[in-house]
């Protein structure tokens, strides 16, 4: 499990990018999709086209460090495709590197009672 520092927010790039990029790649679209610092301390998560690969860019305070993971027989849960990106919570990021569905850390209206006639 990655442990985050409080008060880390976690940015979601909606939209699928070249897993060819690296380090300074990554870092170069960390303004103009969420509008701050890539070297602020907090987590950017990326996409392939497939949905399966994704990359974490985090700035540890000494250097940027680059997680990448692929799922080997599912995709991982993302937003709709729009511009811009989503800001998880911690949990989020950790279900979603779990390959689990994060939009389901939302607990869900109780059910309704039958009205009686």
């Amino acid at each position: 499990m990655i442990s985050l520092a409080p008060g880390t927010k976690v940015y979601l790039a909606s939209k699928p990018v070249s897993m060819r990029l690296g380090f300074d790649g990554l870092a170069a679209l960390v303004r103009p999709l969420f509008a701050v610092e890539p070297y602020g301390g907090h987590v950017f998560l990326f996409r392939s086209k497939s949905g399966n690969y994704l990359k974490a860019l985090h700035w540890d305070g000494t250097g940027l460090c680059l997680l990448a993971k692929r799922l080997e027989r599912s995709r991982f849960v993302w937003p709709p495709l729009i511009e811009g990106g989503v800001v998880l919570t911690p949990a989020q990021f950790a279900l979603l590197i779990e390959a689990m569905d994060w939009r389901r850390t939302v607990p869900p209206d109780p059910p309704r009672l039958p009205v009686q006639i």
